[in-house]
């Protein structure tokens, strides 16, 4: 009884340091995704352009889902694809508008969605 606690035990704490080391840390973005800080948060739609547009395409490069976008600065057909493709990937609304939910999970992807 001691010897399968023991195992349960030492299986947990593995599991739990091996979703530490993977997991993304919340509201981190990767180091040349840097155009814009992470509390910048507008509501983003197609034709809509700027430094928070270069910030969502930068972030959802971190996919491998297709297209992978040119950061640009300007929020165009592919890039409308791409959301809608993560935000499906994520259980949200398919509607390409980079709002609140979004955001939060271009910055906190999932961990199956490839």
């Amino acid at each position: 009884m001691r010897r399968r606690m023991t195992s349960a035990a030492c299986a947990a704490a593995l599991a739990v340091g091996t979703l530490t080391a993977f997991t993304p840390a919340a509201d981190a973005a990767p180091s040349n995704c840097a155009h814009t800080s992470s509390g910048n948060r507008p509501t983003l739609r197609s034709g809509d352009t700027g430094a928070a547009v270069k910030q969502a395409q930068c972030l959802s490069n971190v996919w491998s889902g297709v297209p992978k976008l040119k950061v640009d600065g300007t929020y165009g057909s592919q890039t409308r694809s791409k959301i809608i493709w993560i935000q499906g990937c994520h259980g949200l609304p398919r509607d390409g508008v980079v709002g609140p939910d979004t955001w939060d999970v271009l910055y906190n992807p999932a961990l199956d969605c490839d």
